[in-house]
């Protein structure tokens, strides 16, 4: 089964549960069953849908909970449902094309007050689209990983040896812009509004070579590229990787 539940931040902060354990127990008013797939709706001034979740484990009581009580603005709404559902974070997304105007073009019939099923295929389909084109400008991950964690407003994220990190691509993204540092190309100039907002981030030190845990600087460590541009970087030549400027000199030289 999947469902839509809204979430306003005002009240409880979702999102920084979410960085800190990468799940969050949320009172259940709700029949789930474990394996049913959520989707939080952010209310305003957001007005969109930001996370996939799955269901993990129903009925909980609050002796079971984790103990979220610096995330309630209200502390007096704390612990007092009855039961509690805990929602694995599967995928943050932050798409104009998945809030309240493009969502009620495919079918849903307005702001949702409270949780609701999904009862039609034309909605869950167009939500899995934007949720699966997000997916596919990540890096897949090679090994199971923790968590990236934030360091309070600094400009780096903390990721272990094979993870990528969809906040940290995105922080690279608002820092860099969207266009190839390679070859130049943007693909909303190229494509128009299907292109808008495409494109791969590279990690410039290969994540096979990372031993440890380390911290990312998103302003030095990624950089935007273009699809063609990162299989390149990614394609061995005599046993190792091409480099950022290897590549761009290897355009240039083509194009004299």
């Amino acid at each position: 089964m999947d469902w839509i539940i809204p979430a306003n931040n005002n009240i409880y902060d979702h999102e920084a549960a979410f960085k800190k354990w990468r799940h969050i127990d949320w009172k259940q008013n709700l029949n789930y069953s474990i394996g049913d797939i959520v989707y939080i709706y952010c209310t305003r001034p957001l007005m969109k849908i930001m996370y996939k979740t799955q269901v993990e484990k129903v009925k909980m009581d609050f002796s079971e909970i984790v103990n979220d009580e610096e995330f309630w603005s209200d502390k007096s709404q704390y612990g007092k449902a009855e039961y509690y559902v805990r929602l694995r974070l599967l995928n943050e997304i932050d798409d104009d094309r998945l809030d309240l105007s493009h969502l009620k073009e495919h079918g849903l019939k307005g702001a949702p007050q409270r949780g609701m099923k999904i009862k039609t295929n034309e909605l869950k389909d167009y939500i899995e689209e934007i949720m699966l084109e997000s997916k596919k400008i990540e890096v897949l991950l090679e090994e199971e990983g923790t968590y990236e964690i934030y360091e309070g407003g600094k400009s780096s994220i903390k990721v272990n040896k094979y993870e990528r990190s969809s906040i940290a691509r995105q922080k690279c993204i608002e820092y860099h812009g969207v266009s190839c540092k390679i070859c130049g190309i943007n693909f909303e100039d190229m494509y128009g509004e299907v292109g808008k907002g495409f494109i791969h981030v590279h990690h410039i030190k290969p994540i096979s070579e990372i031993d440890k845990e380390y911290v990312v600087d998103y302003k030095k460590d990624l950089i935007p590229v273009c699809p063609n541009c990162h299989a390149m970087l990614h394609r061995k030549i005599n046993g190792r990787n091409l480099s950022v400027d290897e590549l761009k000199k290897l355009i240039k030289k083509s194009l004299d």
